[in-house]
């Protein structure tokens, strides 16, 4: 049987949550030979259907040792068009992947709009297996679980189907079924290496597995507990609740129809009222080119001592220009660049998505280049084009650039709490300058690739990214990951301030 879970439960229902799934049941040899044809050709149908649509199907497959979810992987093999599916599993993390927030390994695995993906193992097997082992207490383990939920709600949110499977077996089931794995030695290699591990600590796990399941059973991504003591039974009850699930989300897809509440207070129709934080920078900030001189060498000097110290320590640093375009943004970060050594950063220049990355949440391809403790990354734009250009010019629903700022937020938690030094740049200047900066690169032939058509059209918009910058402002400049308003009138003085404020964020932490 399948047992959803849902509500708050009592002391005696949460200890009897997966003994409701210990009815027995079984499915005959010859009822699962026609049933599972019927299931094959139907999920075969839908998922001709679901490479048609915006939607990307997750399915997580987890549960306690021994209940076969190997076997399941296989059969979704056996039923489903291996071209629109992938498998991935979670064992032990990389070095590569431990240099890196843990739901980097996920991000980079999941499938685009169309396609089904399999996680064995998913985002709660570390969590779990820290808990049930004490490497993190209760506090952590709900804080992880919270972030969990957070990323699920926001896939959904996006258009994903998450369907998370918990495959249980009764104790004496499972003890019963081991035993008689490794007594027929033919079969020994298909036994988990953390089977034998597992089945010793099976109360500590169950209990910590319910509450897991417990905190992340949700409407928009529900957990399905699903018998297992008999395989012809767990196979075709996991194929059918698959297939519900993918034909009930394509026939009643979510609306993104409701309008999205507002953010924020509504204020006076009046100038005085409609200052933004843009205001608030001191354009006429200047240096002369002697003292410039003089503070750039000096600071990049300091800048290629702290990054090495950062590498030696595996602290890595990740920073973020935006701006109005001609506000210098490639000048301030090739003065950085300058200053390291080559083997120790990136820059990433973000344009519009390509066809692989629209088929993905817009965070995806951020998440892709996190880089490896130790080492700088620079982007020149960056995440928050989905509030920016893709708010102003429609590019994205309100709905979805609203929930953006939250979802951001998030994503540059994560990469603190990982360690990560984070620094963000808004280089600013006056529309006069801005004017006077289009005018010089048409007349100059090799500054004349630097102006297109499209940067005289978001001229026009002024108005509308000063209140989109302002917004983007108020609501990510955060304790953790504060904005930094480059003064950008004077190019000299915005790429000291940019570089000063490397060095003064690194010295904090190496």
């Amino acid at each position: 049987m399948v047992v959803r879970t849902g509500g708050a439960p009592s002391q005696r229902e949460k200890q009897n949550m997966f003994e409701a799934a210990e009815l027995g049941r079984k499915v005959s040899k010859a009822d699962f030979t026609e049933r599972a044809n019927a299931v094959h050709t139907a999920l075969l149908e839908v998922q001709r259907k679901l490479r048609g649509s915006q939607m990307s199907v997750i399915v997580v497959v987890s549960g306690v040792e021994g209940a076969g979810k190997g076997e399941v992987v296989n059969r979704f093999h056996e039923w489903l068009d291996a071209r629109g599916i992938q498998t991935f599993a979670y064992w032990d993390e990389s070095d590569e992947e431990r240099e890196r927030p843990p739901f980097w390994r996920f991000w980079r695995n999941l499938p685009p709009r169309g396609t089904i993906g399999i996680m064995f193992g998913s985002w709660y097997t570390r969590p779990i297996i820290d808990r049930v082992f004490g490497n993190i207490d209760e506090s952590r383990f709900e804080r992880e679980l919270a972030d969990i939920s957070n990323l699920e709600q926001m896939l959904t949110a996006d258009g994903a189907l998450i369907v998370k499977f918990w495959f249980h077996l009764p104790k004496e089931v499972q003890r019963a079924r081991l035993q008689q794995d490794i007594k027929e030695q033919k079969k020994s290699w298909n036994i988990s290496p953390i089977a034998k591990k597992f089945s010793k600590r099976y109360d500590a796990f169950a209990s910590v597995s319910e509450r897991a399941i417990r905190i992340t059973d949700t409407g928009h991504a529900p957990w399905y507990i699903v018998e297992s003591s008999d395989r012809r039974y767990r196979d075709l009850t996991t194929g059918a609740t698959l297939l519900d699930a993918i034909e009930e989300r394509l026939k009643h897809a979510p609306s993104t129809a409701l309008r999205a509440p507002m953010r924020k207070a509504s204020i006076p129709d009046t100038a005085e009222s409609k200052i933004t934080v843009l205001d608030r920078v001191d354009l006429g900030n200047k240096l002369e080119e002697k003292k410039y001189s003089r503070l750039l060498s000096r600071y990049q000097r300091q800048l290629y001592d702290l990054a090495w110290r950062a590498r030696q320590r595996n602290i890595n640093t990740i920073a973020v220009f935006e701006g109005w375009d001609a506000a210098g943004k490639g000048g301030a970060i090739r003065r950085v660049t300058a200053a390291l050594d080559a083997r120790l950063y990136r820059v990433i220049s973000v344009a519009a998505p390509s066809d692989e990355e629209r088929a993905q949440h817009y965070l995806w391809r951020f998440w892709r280049h996190v880089p490896r403790s130790g080492y700088v990354t620079i982007y020149d734009r960056s995440w928050y084009g989905r509030v920016l250009v893709e708010r102003v010019e429609n590019f994205a629903k309100r709905e979805e650039w609203m929930r953006a700022y939250q979802e951001i937020n998030e994503f540059e938690a994560q990469l603190t709490a990982h360690g990560a030094i984070l620094l963000k740049f808004w280089v600013h200047l006056g529309q006069d300058e801005q004017l006077r900066r289009f005018q010089e690169r048409e007349k100059i032939p090799w500054k004349a690739h630097k102006i297109t058509e499209e940067d005289w059209r978001n001229r026009e918009q002024w108005d509308a990214y000063t209140e989109a910058v302002n917004d983007m402002v108020t609501h990510t400049s955060t304790e953790y990951a504060p904005w930094t308003l480059v003064p950008g009138n004077d190019k000299k003085y915005a790429r000291v301030q940019v570089i000063k404020t490397f060095c003064r964020r690194l010295k904090e932490v190496v």
